[in-house]
């Protein structure tokens, strides 16, 4: 008989949770420090992807890990060094992006530009 795999069996719930970390804190997170960090177009983007009912679940799954990572304020570097504090959030989003980046398309990057009051590119 085979025995379930612990990881597989969890899995579902730990992308719950951290569903639910990226719901109650990432606008909060990202509109109070989005002016320090140089990523925060590709953080709203990952969490249009995210929230796109048409991204695959496994898609969805790293980028809200990677999204709940930079919500939770215990990280490898604290968010208030300065200079220091937001790399390991950019290095976690840049592995995400890296693996699962296809599926962001430029319907979720308009999106991020949007609600960060970003001016849409122009062609010149």
């Amino acid at each position: 008989m085979d025995m379930p795999n612990p990881a597989g069996v969890q899995l579902p719930a730990l992308i719950a949770k951290n569903g639910r970390t990226v719901e109650q804190g990432f606008w909060a997170k990202l509109l109070r420090v989005a002016g320090h960090i140089p990523f925060a177009e590709e953080l709203a983007a990952a969490y249009f992807c995210a929230v796109d009912p048409g991204t695959p679940a496994r898609v969805k799954g790293v980028l809200v890990a990677a999204l709940a990572y930079f919500v939770i304020p215990a990280d490898a570097i604290p968010d208030f060094i300065a200079g220091l504090g937001f790399t390991d959030d950019a290095a976690v989003l840049a592995t995400a992006i890296g693996l699962v980046g296809a599926h962001v398309k430029p319907r979720h990057r308009e999106r991020a530009r949007k609600a960060l009051g970003i001016a849409e590119p122009r062609d010149e």
